[in-house]
This record gives C-alpha cells, structure tokens and sequence, in this order.
C-alpha cells in the first residue's frame, strides 16, 4: 500500500522508492529468471543459487514496472488492465514529483536522488524517453503550471543550472566558456553551505526551455565524456532548479532549491571480496559514492540514536547524562564525512539537513544481475532512516530590499527635519542625498537582475533555435553518424553529418573538408569518408583501428544504413543513411550493448553457447558474457593509454576455468580475467574483473595527467604522468606464481591395486594444451616395493579396513609452452589428494621446455574408509602447472598440516575403521541403494565362481600323478590371475580411449574456416569419431571375450562345461 503524496512534508523522514524494471533485450535473449517478487510496499529477492535464501525489504514506495503492460497508440507504457499492477511514470510521478513540488511551493529545500546500477532504469525513471517523460520534465511542467495559475498574487522567478561531477571535479554542462582542467570549485559560505563558485544559471519561464537547457548539457556531457576518455556510468549529474517566489502583499519571499540527482552507477560498489590489490581503491573516481554511503551509515546511526535517547529518557530520566544521552543531544560531536567528497558536500542539506528528500532506487529483476539488486536494497534500506531537519527558507536579497528601502526612509526622514529646523548644512545634506541615491541604485540593480538574466536567456535560446533548425534541416538532406553510449539518455545526442565529397575524419579540424571527433586511440586522420552518387564509403587510413558491424576493416568499405561503426578504441556511432532508405526503422535496438555483443561474437564468444541438448543458456555462462562484453571496451581502452604512454603492457581478456573441472569432473565456476603482458620482459599476470576495474581508472588518472601536461607542454624532466614509481604504477605489479593449466590423473586403478601409467595433458583456463605431463599410480607395500599381479583385488571392497599404500609418481613434463614463449621461466606441479588440507608441490625446475621432475610422493591410509574407497572409485587427483618468472617465489609445501611417518610417507584417511560405514544424503539415498544392490550381485558371482575354484583345486589334486603337487604355500588360482590381467589390460586401453575423448571434446573448427573448411572440420571429426568408437568397442570387445575365455576354462576345468 503506497504512502500518500500529501504526507510526504509531514515528517523528515528521508522517503525512498523502489522500481523493478523489465527485462532488456539481452536478458529475454539468455532467458533470465525473474528473481524478485513484490507484494504491497514489502520486495523480496531471491538468490538464484540457493531458492531458501530470500531476503525482504519494506519502502514507503514499491512500484512494479517489470510485467503487465503495453503500448498504446500514442506511444505511451500503460498497464494493460485498468486498475493492473504496472507502475507507469504518471504513478511514479504522482507519489513522488507531487510531493517534491508541493514542498518547494511552500519555500522548503527538496532533492530527489535516483540510485542503482547502470542500465538499471534511473535515466528512464529521471528522464525518461519519447512521450514517457519522467520526473525532472513532469516536474517542471508542473512547476510552470502552478506558476501561472497564481501570477497575480507572487512573483515567480526560476533559475536552472545543471553540472557534473566526474573524478571529484565538478563540470558546468551550461558554461560556454572551456572547460578549466580542474574543474570549478566548491566553497562555503555560513549562509548559502555549499556551492559551486562561478556555475551558470539560467532564468527559465517555460518547461520547454528547460527541457533545451537539458539537452543541451546532455550534448556538452558527452562530448565531454568521449574528449575525457570518462565513462558516464561512474559519474554523477545535478540538475538544480531555484525557486524564488515573491508575495507583494505580505512583503514576504520564499526560496527554495529543487535538487535533482542522478547517482553513478550503483555496480561499481561492489567488493572485490577476499582479493586485496597493492594499490587502493583510492583514486578519486570512487570516492563519491564510497563517502555517500559512509555519510548515510552515520546519519541512520545519530537518527537511530536520537530515537533511542527519546525512548531512554521517557522511562528512565536519570540516564540522561550517559553517552547515549550525550550524543543524542549533541554534546558528544560525531564526524560526518561530508567535506571528504564533493557530492557529499552538495548534498548536505539533503542527508541530514535543511531538505525534504526522496530517493527512487531502481533495479533489474534479473538472476544475473542479483549482486547489484541485493546491494542496491540494502543500500536503500539505510537510506530510509535519515532524519531532516527542513525550514522555510527567507531571501537574503529580499532582506536586503527591505533593509535598503526602511534606511531611506530614514534617510528622507532625516532630511525633512534639518529642514524644518533650518539647520541645513549643504555638507551634511549632500552626504545624506548621495547614500540615499546609491541605496535606490542598489535596489533597482537588484530588482532589474532579473529581467536582465532574461534578456541574456532569450538571446542564447535563439542562438540554440537556430542550430536545433539548422541540424533538422540537415538530417532531412544528408546521411550521418550518430553516437551511442553506456548511458542510453548520452545516446543520439551527437551527429555527424557526411555531406558529398571527401572528407577526412580524426583529431584535426582545421582543414574546412574534415569531421572531426576525438577519443582514445583516434589519430589525427583516422579515416576517410567519401560521398559519392548517394553512396558512403569508409576507408580506414594506416594505423587506425576501425570495426564496421562487429568486424574490423583495413580496406574500403561501403556503408549501409543502420551499420555500426567503432574508432579508436571505443568510439561507437551509427550510420543513418539516406532519408530515403531510412523508412520506419527504429535505431534504437541498436545499443551500446548490441555493439560490444557483436564484437564478441566476431571473437567467438557467443551468448548462445551452451550444454549440448539444453534448451537454455547456463546462467553461470550468462554472467561470464554480461561480464566479457562489459571489459572488452575497457580492456580497448586500457591497451591504447599503455601504448600511448609506452608502457609496453598488453591486456587480454580471458575466460577462467572455461575447460577445468574439479576431481569429480565438474565443471568448475567460469569468471573473466585480464591476462596482463609485459611485452619487453615477458613478466605475465592475471587481474580478476575487480583489480582490473580498479586499475583501469588508476590508469585514466595517469593518461589524463599526461594529457595535460602535453596540452600546457609541459616537458620538464619529460613525461612526469609516466615516469611513475613502479610501487605507484597502475601498469606493474609484482610476478607471481600463475597457475597454467590442470590435468586430472583419475583413481579408479587403486581401488583394484592396478598401476598405472598415463601421459596426461595439461589444458589451460581455454582448452589450450599447455604441456604433456607423464605419470604413475602405483600400489605397493609399505616398504615402497610395487605389487604385483597377484595382488589385484577384483573386488574392491575387499581392501575395506585394511592398509594401503600408493605412490604418485611424477616422470617428466614435456613441450612446456610457457617456457617455449620465454626460456628465464620455471614451473611446479602442484596437487591435493583426499582429505590433505594443503597442497603438495614439486621443486621448481627452470629454463627447461620438457624437465625431468622425477617426484615420488608414498601416500598410505592405514584403515581404509568407504570414503576413500568411493573417492577412488569416483575422483582423480588434480595435477596443477604453475609458472614461475624471474623475481617470484617458489610454492611450498605446507607440511604442518599434514601427518607424515619419520619415513616421509604420507598419511590420508584418519577416520579410523570406526567410520568405514558410508553416510549417505537422502537424495541420493536411491542410487546409492541401486549401486549396492548391483555390489552384492557381483559378491554373490564372485563368492560362486570362488566355490567353482575350490571345486576345481580339489579336482586337481586328486587328478595329480605323482610328481605334480600342491607346494607348501596357498597360491592364487590361475584364472582369478588371468581375469586380474585382462582388467590391467583392459584399464591401459580405456586411458587411450580417454585420451581420443579429450582430443573430440577440444577438436572445433578455426574462426576463419570456410565453408570448405568447415568441411575438412566435419570429415576430420567424423574420422575421430570412427577412431573413438572404435578404440572404444575393441576395448570392451577384449575384456568380454578375455572374461568369457576366462569362465570357459573354469567350468571345463571344473567339469560343468558341456
């Protein structure tokens, strides 16, 4: 149940709103799941990893925007029942822009603040798009009515700035002047607090002319956004509306700031988890927000306190002097961090202070993203203890008016009594005519300001009319390009035109022949545009990167409407061709997602991949693309500041854990990574996401100082931006050990005490095949001495409470690709078997591609478990290659936490005999059932065939002439030996068998196939089938007919063959 807008001034209380957005098009693309549900004001989300974890939030507003409605004929969102559960922006408006304007009207400070992660529907909500305007235009609509139905009572004056805040600098989006590298600067004064020295403010008498002054910051922030190399997602913009209304009659004026915020992104909150980076997260890119929510923490605690206090003293006055007490009462003085930004010091009045606040969190519904979701409820939940404390507000210069006017009064009073008294000094009489002329200039400077702003205004506005018309008029005439960014509202701002001719596009603008654009990784001629009989060609010039659709293009290209267009390293535009081949096409699927998601396609990487016979994408596989195709224009980015600061680093996106899988084999959790290369050193490092994050704008930091100072040539003692500490370089870290790749070496064969011998290959993080690694399971005694075949076991529970022992032999690696890229590297095989809390690792060897490593590791348990032995039967040991470069630590073994006997063998499996009995889930209580059931089958063959063997002893006894006996010692029958020999036999054929496996899984076709490629590819992979199902009936084929040969000459040894 919503609050009602009129009680919103009736208390303090910072009032939030929560909005649930629909699905984009890329989550309907990958199916996502709707994961939050909403009942009255009360959300509840659900973690998509785990159904029973749920969590519930209560707002004042809740509104559902996810489902249930349609489009109607005039292009509006609607719900698609009357009276339906859909939230349109006319709801939105009239519970929260109803209540921001009735407070402003009656002279208090209002703010409306618009949280959560990009993409999530803030602009949308804010701003909104074509006919669905949101709040900032309903607003003012509204403001203007209310202005004009009550003209001949007050007089109304409406002053409109709109700024930035990118880096801890504030941006005037109105200035004309150019923008000061600094940026402008935040003072404080004891009357006004905080405020930005020297921002414009324009005069407004209409909503239309503040929706052009928004358009027109809207142009000057993104073009500043693609000068500055910033992303709109980590900045803030403040829209600030000054209302000044001034009632004659009761001589009394009221003056209110209507402060609209739209926060950055919400996502870029989140903690980068256990992972600590050496630099911090200090650059000032995130210290807005990080102060924020510090600001709100604090404020929640002093109102909660303040609650408390109230609540103490009501039932206990002597606890009045307590620190409770003293806090509440403000005798204590708590810290607030609002100096330690600058978006908190502009919204101080706002979190605790003189203002009536709203904030409208919004948020995706989706599974993917339920970080953001959770982080932003939580982050709202705070916000929505926050206690103001709001007045109406009194113009100073109305004071001043009225302090002028009463002391020329006196003045004029004085002056008639000299008269009278005939005392008149021509002196005195010409001090007091002189101040009582400068007073009257001061208020008629101070009443015709106004008017004077306006006359300013109107002359800017025709400037803007002009050019709006002008643009018009040439979008009817000539094809272009236009922008698309991150920030759907930064979108279609800026165009291009392409007009017939030549014309040379990059960084130069001098020639009257060129288009100029500018951006990381633009040169000064990029490209080449060509208008010629109604059609656009793009020719790429050398050196400059250009993509047309998702490719990149070297040669002459020509354009079609509707094509995408990256330069540089990000630069994303549209080509609008000819008004006659536009039609009715909407460019606006075309988004800043769309591009980085065809770009990845041109890499391979496609959203559609999945399980073969799944009908739906993996979400874990959902989130690792949302993820790549949000670092790909970043890690561009990235690539182009190191190359034009030398750094010699090269950065490249990788999927982690896409081929690995545990010792079960299951596929273990997919993440991105940055994979970070030295190209003079060859030194390699691995980021995650978040350490790259962080760095990339330390990164911004550096590249932008080096632009400034090339801007002011400032070469003393050269490029200072570049010439960093190393301890201060984003660009360098110091080498660490990095894991290569995994290869599983599987158990199976001790169960049954069969050695074995394998040459496994190492895969890499993407398949990639990093080394072949040779080793060795062999059972032995607890001397070491191998077993021999008399001592295989054919049933595996037979070794249940008994002593084994084992060794792991590792033989050799060879064909070490990451010594082959750099002979100064090393490398450890690193692994962790059964219960062994901490790995084990082999001595590093160096400078060599195919090392002898010639490890023996003697494990033993001395009571094997049921545990163990389903852990043989079912897992294998997973062998970690780990590179070493010049300068890092060796891994070691951690021994404290391992049990060793004095001769260095290894103990595993301490439960004891008491817990050789196998607990089991319930879910799985079914299958195990069904696998002991086919256990105590195969006990009940093996107990028969036992009994034919002692038949056939006996037989065989008595059948002996003489010289052929039984010699002192029990010997193993014949055939329970042969039958052990046909299972080594047989295991050895399936570890080939499994190899051909590994080969088809990793066997796809290149990305530059052909379609005569794609046919080697299919006849390739048919032979590799036939050879796989080959090897594979062969193998089962001898251990039938070795099994079958086997029970033969038992039963005629026996006598029971016919």
């Amino acid at each position: 149940m919503r609050a009602k807008a009129s009680d919103m001034h009736s208390k303090d209380c910072v009032k939030v709103a929560v909005r649930v957005r629909p699905f984009n098009k890329r989550e309907r693309d990958a199916g996502s799941r709707c994961v939050v549900s909403l009942v009255s004001s009360s959300i509840t989300i659900q973690d998509p990893r785990d159904s029973q974890n749920r969590r519930s939030f209560c707002f004042d507003y809740a509104y559902w925007s996810h489902s249930g409605f349609t489009r109607n004929h005039s292009g509006l969102y609607v719900p698609e029942e009357l009276g339906g559960r859909y939230a349109d922006q006319d709801c939105v408006f009239q519970d929260l822009g109803e209540g921001i304007l009735e407070n402003a009207l009656q002279g208090y400070n209002a703010t409306l603040l618009a949280y959560g992660q990009t993409g999530s529907g803030k602009s949308y909500s804010m701003v909104g798009y074509g006919p669905n305007k949101g709040l900032v235009p309903k607003l003012c609509e509204r403001l203007f009515q209310a202005i004009r139905g009550n003209e001949e009572n007050r007089q109304c004056q409406v002053f409109f700035s709109m700024l930035e805040i990118y880096n801890e600098q504030v941006v005037d989006l109105l200035s004309r002047a150019s923008r000061t590298p600094a940026g402008l600067r935040v003072r404080e004064e004891q009357q006004r607090g905080f405020y930005v020295e020297g921002l414009r403010t324009v005069p407004c008498e209409s909503a239309p002319q503040v929706e052009q002054l928004m358009e027109q910051g809207t142009r000057t922030r993104t073009t500043a956004a693609t000068h500055m190399n910033a992303n709109s997602s980590r900045s803030h913009m403040l829209i600030i509306l000054q209302l000044k209304q001034i009632f004659s009659k009761e001589s009394i004026t009221k003056q209110s700031n209507i402060n609209l915020v739209d926060l950055a992104g919400s996502e870029r909150q989140r903690s980068s988890g256990s992972e600590a980076d050496r630099l911090k997260e200090g650059t000032a890119i995130n210290l807005s927000l990080t102060t924020l929510g510090n600001v709100i923490r604090l404020v929640c605690c002093l109102s909660f306190l303040s609650l408390c206090f109230i609540s103490v003293f009501r039932f206990s006055p002597l606890l009045s002097s307590s620190a409770l007490a003293d806090v509440a009462v403000g005798k204590k003085v708590v810290h607030i961090p609002y100096r330690d930004s600058v978006l908190t010091k502009l919204l101080q009045s706002a979190l605790g202070g003189n203002s009536r606040t709203v904030m409208i969190a919004t948020l995706s519904p989706a599974d993917i993203c339920y970080e953001e979701s959770l982080s932003t409820l939580r982050y709202a939940e705070r916000a929505k203890r926050i206690q103001n404390r709001a007045v109406v507000n009194e113009s100073p210069t109305e004071r001043l008016v009225k302090e002028l006017k009463a002391e020329n009064a006196r003045l004029l009073q004085r002056l008639s009594r000299l008269g009278q008294e005939g005392r008149r000094t021509n002196e005195e009489t010409k001090e007091l005519r002189q101040l009582l002329a400068h007073n009257e200039l001061q208020i008629r400077a101070i009443q015709t300001l106004w008017e004077q702003h306006l006359q300013e205004a109107l002359k800017d506005w025709e400037q803007q009319y002009a050019n709006i018309t002008q643009e018009r008029r040439m979008m009817q005439m000539h094809p272009y390009i236009l922008n698309i960014n991150e920030d759907a509202q930064l979108s279609g701002v800026v165009k291009l035109f392409i007009q017939e001719g030549e014309w040379d596009m990059g960084l130069i603008d001098s020639s009257p022949r060129s288009i100029s654009i500018k951006g990381l990784g633009i040169q000064d001629r990029h490209a080449v545009f060509r208008n010629e009989q109604r059609r656009v060609t793009l020719t790429p010039l050398p050196g400059s990167k250009v993509i047309v659709n998702g490719n990149a293009v070297s040669q002459t290209t020509e354009l079609q409407h509707l094509d995408r267009l990256i330069l540089g390293s990000n630069c994303t535009y549209l080509f609008i061709g000819y008004p006659s081949e536009r039609g009715g096409d909407d460019w606006t699927r075309y988004d800043y997602d769309y591009f980085q998601s065809e770009v990845a396609a041109a890499e391979g990487i496609h959203l559609g991949e999945s399980s073969a016979g799944s009908n739906q994408t993996d979400p874990s596989l959902l989130a690792v693309f949302y993820n790549y195709i949000k670092l790909m224009p970043m890690v561009a980015e990235a690539n182009q500041m190191s190359q034009e600061l030398n750094k010699g680093v090269e950065f490249k996106l990788e999927i982690k854990n896409l081929a690995l899988s545990d010792s079960k084999g299951h596929d273990l959790e997919k993440d991105i990574v940055v994979r970070v290369t030295s190209k003079g050193s060859k030194q390699v490092w691995m980021w995650s996401k978040a350490k790259f994050v962080n760095r990339k704008f330390l990164m911004e930091d550096v590249y932008q100082q080096h632009q400034a100072e090339q801007s002011a040539d400032n070469t003393v003692q050269g490029l200072s931006a570049v010439a960093l500490p190393r301890d201060k370089d984003p660009f360098w870290d110091p080498v660490e050990p990095l894991l290569l790749g995994t290869a599983h070496l599987w158990l199976q064969s001790l169960a049954f005490r069969i050695p074995l011998e394998e040459q496994l290959e190492v895969l890499g993080s993407e398949g990639t095949e990093e080394a072949i690694l040779q080793a060795q399971l062999i059972p032995c005694t607890s001397s070491g001495l191998p077993l021999g075949e008399d001592d295989i076991l054919i049933d595996p529970s037979e070794i249940l409470g008994r002593r084994l022992d084992f060794q792991l032999v590792l033989d050799q690696c060879c064909g070490l690709r990451w010594i082959r890229e750099a002979r100064n590297r090393g490398v450890q095989i690193g692994f962790r078997l059964f219960d062994c809390s901490q790995p084990l690792y082999t001595p590093a060897v160096w400078h060599n591609v195919n090392p002898l490593l010639d490890h023996r590791v003697h494990f033993a348990s001395l009571h094997t478990s049921q545990r163990l032995l389903d852990y043989l039967q079912s897992s294998a040991v997973v062998l970690e290659l780990w590179g070493l470069q010049e300068g890092c630590a060796h891994l070691t073994s951690s021994l404290e936490a391992v049990r060793m006997t004095a001769e260095g063998i290894v103990i595993i499996d301490e439960s004891g005999p008491a817990e050789t009995a196998t607990v089991v889930s319930g879910e799985f209580s079914g299958s195990v059932r069904a696998l002991q059931q086919d256990v105590e089958e195969l006990k009940s063959v093996n107990a028969s065939l036992r009994k034919e063997n002692h038949s056939l002893r006996e037989q065989l006894n008595s059948a002996r002439n003489g010289g052929e006996g039984v010699r002192g010692r029990s010997v193993r029958p014949s055939c329970d030996a042969e039958f052990a020999r046909s299972l080594k036999v047989f295991y050895h054929s399936m570890t080939s068998v499994r190899g051909q496996l590994q080969r088809l899984r990793r066997h796809r076709p290149s990305e530059e196939s052909d379609l005569l490629g794609l046919r080697l590819f299919v006849d390739e992979q048919s032979r590799l089938l036939r050879d796989f199902s080959e090897q594979l009936e062969q193998s089962v084929s001898a251990l039938k007919q070795d099994v079958a040969a086997i029970v033969r000459r038992k039963r005629e040894r026996s006598g029971t063959w016919s």
